[in-house]
């Protein structure tokens, strides 16, 4: 057996003995598509793991997340600090090997992954923040941003809609620096995909213009050759189908069984046997590592000369590389200024808002890179003069992503995760749950993802219950680490950006289709995420209202019928919850006094996330159901969003009392 064989059965065995030292874990894609990516590694991939986040290294995504001791058998083989007692430590606590891959846990991966689909996504949204950077700063004879994508993905991942629609758009947009690796072994946790997943993908992808390459995923020559030839195609991105045995040399090879469970001692020594693997448990030959050194060393050796490129591309073009430290930076303090010249004293629409805002801080934040769903038009997200990213043009600050929410989700977690761009993306709320997988997984990463949801309540009016958000509120809101902004006018609206910009998490910014009348006059308090926004005469009101977005106009309109009948009351606009519960105890006390029984929350949208607030005594005016069809006026009247019945419900809390 030759050095590099002997390779790439330590990836295997390394891989499952960590699986069944855990007793649990997935095998079959360790031992299946062990050749594959050790060849990636040995021989092409550019990374130096003693700094995992050089700029210009290439991106690896293993989108067959459950995969990932095969990962972390590479990241451990090739240098990286994932010790050998790292890979004995599989999925216990504390460990930096989890059960699927984990961005910021493990040095080496570059993103989550494990929902499946979401990788290949994710892969293109580094594939485009790769050529987004080279539009901007590459200049002849200094390639700033030079490298490739690489992905691994297995049927379940092209099986789900978002592998389609990532790929779709990979295609049409050319990314040829995108290369996926299909470990194409025909089987599923419930078995053969006959009868179940027919597709033939050589002309699916054939049809979404990709290049498509079919090899043995065992025969290192053609694994060699295929990559070679990918990194040759300059119009399109390349699918390599790697033809491969699920949980190749153990007894159980080609068979369900090894997808997803641990070997069993005598199944592992029988691979061992079939191996020809003579090694202590989690020991391996010293023969491999010159081997292994040659691919750290080629690594090394590029980041070094990326490093003297980039001093001479300095000396030249100054400026460029200023630049090029900044968008790498990501500092955003800067915005909070262009934000605070907006017109704030005009009744608009809080998606309106969301466009003057939007262009304020492209003014100064350069690399603010984004797009909608196919609805800009109404989203009103497009960066004015900035141009389109395109298969024509790598320049342009707005993305048309197509009719695509799973994957546009998914596409902007990769485009951050590269890094050196300020991402956002748009829909309508109520196709945000189309994007659930990916905000939750950007709430898991911390990545600062910013999601503009427009037309956010029964506000829609005429287009009716299925595009009437009632329950996606409190989805977000759900979410550990999410924050959710839900403005009252222009102010509010600039808030909800400058946090979202200088955050460690993702935000989403939900915005009416319906004017409103401005009410915040500081935006300070706004990104308190609540604050007294109409005051009570006295010190300590008789009852007080709290509201988001549209409905702080109707409940001023409720104070004010209030005030005709000496009941004394402050209304509290709270655009985040999450923000306002970071404040001290002291300015919560001081916003919704504990010693104030009587209070009415107002949101035309699920009531579930607002019965700590209302107390015991409190009500909640919102949606109980799900709207219809007809004109918002009409809707807020029939839902019970108007300043009567927001007063009538105060006084109802307030008899509670007696």
């Amino acid at each position: 057996m030759d050095n590099y064989q002997l390779a790439v059965n330590t990836l295997r065995v390394l891989s499952t003995e960590a699986i069944d030292k855990a007793k649990s874990g997935h095998p079959g894609l360790p031992l299946g598509a062990a050749d594959v990516a050790f060849t990636l590694f040995d021989e092409f991939l550019t990374f130096n793991p003693k700094d995992p986040k050089f700029d210009n290294r290439d991106r690896f995504v293993l989108s067959g997340g459950h995969g990932s001791m095969l990962l972390y058998s590479l990241l451990h083989l090739f240098g990286y600090k994932v010790s050998i007692d790292d890979i004995k430590n599989f999925r216990q606590l504390g460990s930096i090997t989890p059960g699927h891959p984990e961005y910021g846990v493990t040095p080496g991966v570059e993103i989550s992954t494990g929902p499946l689909g979401q990788g290949i996504a994710n892969a293109v949204g580094m594939a485009i923040a790769e050529q987004r950077l080279a539009a901007q700063f590459n200049r002849d004879g200094f390639p700033v941003s030079d490298h490739y994508t690489y992905a691994l993905c297995g049927e379940g991942d092209l099986m789900e809609g978002i592998g389609y629609e990532a790929s779709s758009l990979a295609g049409a947009l050319k990314l040829n620096k995108l290369i996926v690796f299909y470990d194409c072994n025909k089987i599923t946790i419930e078995g053969s995909i006959d009868g179940v997943f027919d597709d033939d993908i050589v002309m699916r992808q054939k049809a979404l213009k990709w290049n498509v390459i079919e090899i043995d995923g065992n025969d290192h020559n053609q694994i060699r050759r295929a990559i070679k030839k990918a990194k040759a195609q300059t119009e399109k991105p390349t699918m390599i189908i790697c033809r491969t045995v699920i949980g190749y040399g153990s007894p159980l090879a080609g068979s369900a069984k090894v997808h997803g469970s641990p070997l069993g001692a005598e199944n592992l020594q029988k691979l061992k046997d079939n191996l020809g693997w003579t090694y202590p448990p989690f020991e391996y030959p010293n023969e491999i590592r010159p081997l292994l050194n040659k691919a750290i060393n080629r690594g090394k050796k590029a980041q070094k000369e990326w490093k003297a490129m980039f001093a001479a591309y300095k000396e030249k073009y100054p400026e460029l590389a200023e630049k090029y430290a900044v968008w790498m930076r990501n500092d955003h303090q800067d915005v909070k200024e262009a934000l605070s010249k907006l017109d704030f004293s005009t009744a608009v629409a809080t998606r309106n808002s969301g466009s003057m805002a939007i262009n304020a801080v492209a003014s100064v934040v350069e690399n603010l890179f984004g797009g909608s769903a196919d609805l800009t038009p109404s989203n009103l997200t497009k960066l004015e003069g900035r141009g389109y990213f395109s298969k024509n043009d790598r320049s342009g600050s707005n993305i048309q992503f197509g009719i695509r929410e799973h994957a546009m989700g998914a596409v902007v977690n990769g485009i951050i995760a590269h890094g050196g761009l300020t991402a956002y993306c748009s829909t309508f709320f109520v196709f945000s749950d189309y994007m659930k997988n990916a905000v939750r997984l950007a709430a898991l990463m911390k990545l600062p993802a910013i999601y503009v949801f427009t037309h956010d309540s029964i506000g829609v009016g005429e287009d009716g219950p299925t595009h009437q958000p009632v329950e996606q509120l409190i989805a977000l809101r759900s979410i550990p680490g999410m924050v959710v902004y839900r403005p009252c006018d222009t102010m509010e609206t600039a808030a909800a950006w400058y946090s979202a910009l200088n955050s460690d998490h993702p935000t989403a910014i939900c915005l009416t289709r319906q004017k409103v009348e401005p009410h915040c006059k500081d935006m300070d308090l706004a990104l308190k995420g609540a604050y007294v926004v109409s005051d009570s005469v006295k010190s300590t009101p008789d009852a007080v209202i709290i509201a988001t977005g549209s409905e702080v106009d109707v409940s001023i309109s409720a104070k004010k019928l209030l005030e005709k009948e000496n009941i004394d009351v402050r209304v509290v606009s709270m655009p985040s919850m999450e923000i306002f519960e970071k404040q001290t105890a002291k300015y919560r006390e001081s916003v919704i006094p504990s010693k104030v029984k009587a209070r009415v929350c107002v949101e035309a949208a699920s009531p579930y996330s607002w019965y700590k607030y209302a107390g015991d005594h409190g009500t909640i005016v919102a949606m109980n159901g799900f709207g219809v069809s007809a004109k918002y006026q009409q809707l807020f009247e029939k839902f019970g969003f108007t300043a009567e019945n927001i007063a009538e419900n105060v006084k109802k809390s307030l008899d509670s009392l007696k």
